[in-house]
């Protein structure tokens, strides 16, 4: 098996999303973005996604073909996709952000163009990491890197206009988001580690932020073997926008009616006669009844230095908190 500690890339497959909001602002990153990796000595294909699923069949064609990363390129379900043709391979996984939200790029705080992001990524250190899997009603178990989300903000996700998500990017949310303002919600059953809630919202994630501009589970990490579940009660989505504040200021955490708990099995029922969507790393994933699990040391990820040694201080204060 290949040693985290002595990675070095030579071949690569750089997987992109065409479409994706960024890469079709600036059509000339994929070519100045080969150009600064062959600087570190990264020999790069690309490969455009043709639709959903595209990704997992190239990332894992590319591996049994020999390359030693993959790069994905794109938003965040891009990644995702990805993600799971790579599952329980040796081969690291890289992230440049190229979509709208790009959770993932900003937890790790790389912004801006993608061959700004490659300039370092020789130096990137290969770390395994536990991932999310999903089991959604009627559908095959699904991994994800980020987050899943039953309730409010997936049934946000089932209205979004994508043609206005590809000219508006984070704006369609908003839009989507506004159009529930006075819309009633129910609440349903959730389980964690067997304790027993209520939610509107059931956000299960491994990331800190959330939409890429604000935090929610502030004390999720990508390097621990849990989740951070955050719970929001409510049958009034008015009730929301007071929740969407407490977020923005950082005390949601504090707030009646906001429940964090941390854990490894997230069950979520719906209540009969209901209609509840899921959504996994801002792609529609079905409906309640989930089980969401950790699914252990599953990836490779390659991470910037900088995040290693910040989540690494942020473990030392949640330890001894």
């Amino acid at each position: 098996m290949m040693s985290l500690d002595s990675f070095q890339a030579r071949r690569a497959a750089l997987i992109y999303n065409p479409v994706a909001r960024a890469l079709a602002r600036h059509p000339h990153s994929l070519q100045r973005t080969i150009a600064v990796l062959a600087k570190q000595g990264i020999q790069t294909v690309t490969l455009a996604t043709t639709g959903p699923g595209s990704a997992a069949i190239q990332a894992r064609k590319q591996i049994e073909a020999g390359c030693d990363l993959i790069i994905a390129a794109g938003g965040d379900g891009t990644i995702n996709e990805a993600a799971n043709g790579m599952l329980n391979s040796a081969v690291p996984l890289a992230i440049l952000p190229g979509g709208t939200a790009n959770v993932l790029a900003h937890e790790m705080e790389l912004t801006g163009p993608l061959d700004r992001a490659a300039k370092r990524i020789s130096q990137w250190i290969p770390r395994r990491v536990s991932i999310g899997r999903l089991y959604a009603a009627g559908e095959i178990p699904r991994y994800f890197l980020c987050m899943a989300g039953a309730g409010l903000d997936a049934a946000i996700v089932s209205r979004l206009n994508l043609d206005l998500k590809a000219t508006a990017g984070k704006l369609a949310y908003y839009f989507a988001g506004f159009s529930y303002v006075f819309h009633p919600l129910r609440e349903f059953e959730v389980l964690v580690d067997g304790r027993r809630f209520q939610a509107s919202f059931a956000l299960i994630s491994r990331v800190r932020n959330y939409g890429g501009d604000l935090e929610i589970a502030r004390g999720a990490s990508l390097l621990s073997d849990d989740f951070e579940v955050v719970l929001f009660r409510g049958t009034l989505s008015l009730r929301y926008l007071r929740y969407l504040l407490g977020v923005a200021l950082g005390r949601a955490h504090r707030m009646n009616g906001c429940t964090v708990v941390h854990g490894r099995s997230v069950v979520c029922r719906e209540p009969e006669g209901s209609r509840i969507y899921v959504q996994v790393d801002g792609e529609l994933a079905g409906r309640l009844p989930i089980t969401a699990e950790i699914a252990p040391h599953a990836l490779t990820l390659l991470f910037p230095p900088e995040y290693l040694a910040r989540e690494q201080s942020f473990a030392a204060v949640r330890a001894c908190a």
